[in-house]
């Protein structure tokens, strides 16, 4: 019986990240008679693994020393290694960075397939298909990979969490092979100031793009977020200008968000983005162009000055917390 696979990286917290990962894996390892396995991969983290282990029919840990710390090529050979020795159809990771620079290179190590960004995935006679959007949200692509294994990465949040299994499945560790011509090295390590969720799992976000002006104005923009609950969001004009970090990006180069409410501030609405917020329950645009195509996707929008609308926007908020 050939498995379904989810690979989970030992530093993830058990989020809303990891549980549409998990939700994925388990909804076509169901419809196609398989078994979940979960592969972990890095420091041993007991509490994920017996976590998982809730969801799966079993986990392989994967903690050799050479794994302590992310490097592609030690992580792409020892899975390379495990997976060749398991029984597997499908290979399911998550959509950070890490898993969308693993994934093509592992189906090529397995003389597989590959994709990303997908939406949904299914088995269909035999092959694995996968449902993906494409032009910045407009049409739904249909990829059917042949070669087995598939390896996709997933947008996470398309997927609804799994149910919890009435016994665990079997937590084993594993050794690898891991190549020993690995040619680049971590130099230094930088960790971000992480907000209090990350911005893939955000109900709320304020997002704000060049029209704002400069960094400056985004002072008053995390105001409003901080007073509205919000993450801050941005374009990447204006994370490749510096105003703000590069984790705010939201885009199809970015971060791919499904907030309840996703507030564009002099934002245009190029396709690159709206890539990114297709998935976004309510768009709400304040732009002073009205022909900005923001417009176009929004389902409520104001043509102002953002500088007149967000003091009023703020004594509204206060009146109604009030």
């Amino acid at each position: 019986m050939e498995d379904v696979f989810i690979i989970v990286f030992s530093n993830n917290e058990f989020d809303r990240s990891v549980q549409g990962l998990i939700g994925a894996g388990r909804e076509l390892a169901d419809s196609s008679s398989s078994r979940l396995g979960a592969i972990i991969v890095g420091p041993i983290n007991p509490g994920l693994n017996a976590e998982i282990a809730g969801y799966a029919d079993k986990v392989v840990v994967l903690a050799q020393p050479e794994l302590n710390e992310y490097n592609p090529e030690t992580y792409l050979s020892a899975l390379a290694d495990v997976l060749s020795r398991l029984s597997s159809r499908t290979v399911l990771f998550a959509n950070d960075t890490y898993s969308q620079e693993l994934t093509p290179r592992l189906a090529f190590r397995l003389k597989g397939s590959a994709t990303g960004d997908a939406a949904k995935v299914d088995l269909v006679d035999g092959s694995i298909r996968v449902m993906r959007q494409v032009y910045g949200g407009k049409a739904e692509a249909l990829f059917e990979l042949k070669r087995n294994p598939a390896v996709v990465w997933i947008r996470s949040r398309s997927f609804n969490p799994a149910q919890r299994l009435n016994s665990s499945g079997a937590i084993v560790e594993m050794s690898v092979q891991i190549s020993t011509d690995i040619r680049t090295k971590l130099v230094e390590k930088q960790d971000a100031a992480q907000a209090e969720a990350r911005l893939e799992d955000a109900t709320v976000i304020v997002s704000g793009g060049r029209g704002i002006g400069g960094s400056e104005a985004f002072v008053d923009l995390q105001e409003l977020a901080n007073e509205m609950g919000a993450q801050m969001g941005a374009s990447r004009a204006v994370c490749d200008a510096g105003w703000v970090p590069p984790t705010w990006q939201v885009g199809q180069t970015g971060k791919k968000v499904s907030p309840n409410l996703y507030l564009a501030i002099a934002i245009s609405g190029a396709s690159q983005h709206l890539a990114g917020i297709s998935e976004a329950k309510v768009i709400a645009a304040i732009n002073t162009d009205q022909d900005a195509p923001i417009f176009k996707h929004c389902q409520f929008g104001i043509v102002e000055d953002y500088k007149k609308v967000l003091p009023l926007l703020r004594q509204r908020i206060a009146e109604l917390k009030n």
